[in-house]
């Protein structure tokens, strides 16, 4: 059934609370620094405990986490012919999505509220086994029956539109949907995490590494459960049949946020058996987005990387920036320079052809991005040239096997110095089945495409640019008249006619035919 596309009326404690403060919620952190200076500069490293040394580590762990989950969702939705739900991500998802680590941020206030009001964590060892299987086994019953529970209460028509509805406003997911909620939900979701946690504290047989194993554990499964591409692979149910009541899919999920009123568990789907609301679809859905099929795109669009740290502008690259113009940087980039140049050394010792980076479906069009791992600086090196070239005409065979119909060489891949527009591709291989355009090519299409089918005449006012003759030569091939208003010319004649004018008092016009 349709669903609003946002909360339609929200409720109580939609908004974070630093929501306003944009980069800056970082700040909330600062009395777990401060607190932690002072004790070292008072007692020294030894009064720093465990438990509370882990504190910001952890977070930025979850950060890491993340992001490697974001990447190679991206990448492999890109790619991958394992998508589940065949549509693209809208611009106002990847908006509404950009603050997945607000939870992250909560997360860590409260680990460090949950520090200072239990002194029995402060003497917290490394590692309980006891304490590990406690949670596991809390985790699967009281936290994943009262999940079940509150998530189908979401979905109530009261409680869907004041909140859960901000989260099925996408129904691509991605990974970092997952966390995508209104405050208020992160609340209750906390709560249950807590569970298993709290527990095992006044069991006292709770210990660090599982807190932390517990975290990266609950993370892991909702970053997996919302890939829009299935990855868990068959063996691992038909070894031990019964995990597919421990472990959920992406394609189970998947139909959750397709379906709306099926498949509400959290990441063990026994519940959904139990109570009999798993989509009869499931199974079908993991077969047949597990064996696949293969795209073949109408076009290509070749490009390539410009400066050290246009790769996190990329869809694959970090989701806050790569939402925002190349040229509007943010304050912390210039920390990111060290991976730049690490990610630009691998990229050029171990990138032997090119990647896709986007897919896009126009109406019937299906259109990719591939990228050649090459950055601007290195289209300059002379000695460098021979490699390129190998890598577009690895690039432009791949996508003739392929079956693709039209590849525009983009930036300096059309470099007349590096292969004349692609004319040396075009004449080592004539029997190509692509077709090599680049970037003029595509935009006398779009000028020629705007011209209407029954025009006779056609008057271009522009200069004696390559898109200018291209455009008239496909006109006059049309049998259409073209008439050429030459900036160079036009300047040379006014100028001629104020002299002959200053000196005779004539004067002739350049629209004239014969002048």
């Amino acid at each position: 059934r349709p669903q609003p596309a946002m909360a339609t009326r929200p409720g109580p404690l939609t908004e974070w609370p630093w929501q306003r403060m944009g980069n800056f919620k970082y700040l909330v952190m600062a009395p777990v620094v401060v607190h932690g200076a002072y004790r070292v500069m008072n007692k020294g490293w030894g009064d720093i405990d465990l438990a509370y040394s882990l504190i910001l580590p952890s977070l930025a762990l979850r950060m890491i986490h993340n992001q490697i989950w974001i990447s190679l969702s991206r990448y492999q939705t890109a790619r991958s012919k394992h998508r589940i739900v065949d549509r693209d991500i809208e611009f106002e998802q990847v908006d509404r999505e950009r603050g997945w680590d607000d939870q992250i941020v909560f997360n860590g206030l409260l680990f460090y509220v949950g520090y200072l009001a239990m002194p029995s964590v402060r003497r917290f060892p490394l590692w309980r086994t006891d304490g590990a299987v406690a949670t596991a086994l809390l985790h699967a019953g009281p936290v994943e029956f009262l999940y079940y529970w509150f998530h189908r209460a979401l979905h109530h028509h009261f409680l869907y539109s004041r909140y859960h509805s901000h989260h099925h406003a996408s129904i691509v997911t991605e990974p970092i949907t997952s966390v995508i909620h209104p405050f208020g939900e992160h609340i209750v979701y906390f709560t249950l995490f807590a569970i298993p946690m709290l527990s095992t504290v006044y069991m006292g047989n709770g210990s660090a590494l599982v807190f932390v194993l517990y975290i990266v554990y609950i993370d892991f499964m909702n970053n997996m459960g919302h890939c829009n591409f299935e990855l868990v692979p068959k063996w691992m149910f038909q070894v031990f049949p019964p995990l597919k009541y421990l472990m959920y899919t992406p394609s189970f999920h998947s139909l959750h946020h397709t379906q709306f009123r099926t498949n509400y568990s959290l990441f063990m789907p026994f519940y959904d058996y139990i109570y009999s609301t798993m989509d009869k679809a499931s199974d079908e859905l993991y077969e047949s987005s597990l064996k696949g099929t293969e795209e073949t795109p109408d076009l290509v669009h070749l490009t390539h990387m410009t400066n050290l740290q246009s790769a996190y502008h990329l869809r694959v690259g970090f989701a806050s920036i790569a939402s925002k113009p190349s040229d509007n940087s943010e304050w912390y980039m210039w920390t990111l320079w060290p991976l730049a140049w690490l990610s630009m050394v691998v990229a050029w010792i171990y990138g032997s052809s090119a990647f896709v980076v986007e897919r896009i479906k126009l109406k019937k069009m299906k259109m990719q991005t591939w990228v050649v791992p090459r950055y601007n600086f290195q289209y300059g090196l002379t000695w460098d040239r021979e490699s390129i070239n190998d890598l577009i005409e690895k690039a432009i065979l791949d996508a003739d096997v392929r079956g693709v119909k039209v590849l525009s060489l983009g930036l300096l891949n059309q470099a007349k110095q590096l292969n004349g527009n692609g004319e040396l591709f075009r004449q080592k291989y004539p029997k190509l089945g692509v077709r090599i355009v680049d970037g003029s090519g595509l935009a006398t299409g779009v000028v020629l495409k705007s011209i209407p089918s029954d025009a006779k005449q056609v008057f271009l006012h522009t200069g004696t640019s390559k898109i200018a003759r291209a455009v008239a030569m496909a006109l006059c091939g049309k049998g259409i008249q073209v008439y050429l208003y030459l900036l160079a010319t036009m300047s040379l004649l006014l100028w001629v006619n104020s002299f002959v004018e200053y000196f005779h008092g004539n004067i002739f016009y350049p629209g004239d035919h014969e002048s």
